[in-house]
């Protein structure tokens, strides 16, 4: 191989590129992986959150259905 001033390349240089670009190229991979965990983390750590309040919204709803009978129960009972 040749370079555009006509200097040929030695083998440990060319090597090195290679290396160079293998690593280059294994450190970007490395960055979008770690983009789409942290987004998917990020997407369960959503949904869970909002499963969580779902099931306290439906615990206040029930606790209000059954103190609302109980008072229903109890004016029948006057």
């Amino acid at each position: 191989m040749t370079e555009e001033n006509g200097d040929r390349l030695s083998g440990a240089e060319i090597g090195k590129d290679a290396v160079q670009s293998t690593v280059e190229a294994a450190a970007a991979t490395v960055g979008e992986v770690a983009t789409i965990i942290t987004a998917a983390v990020r997407d369960i750590a959503t949904a869970i959150g909002g499963l969580a309040t779902e099931v306290f919204e439906i615990r206040e709803a029930s606790n209000r259905a059954s103190a609302d009978h109980a008072e229903a129960g109890a004016e029948d009972v006057d």
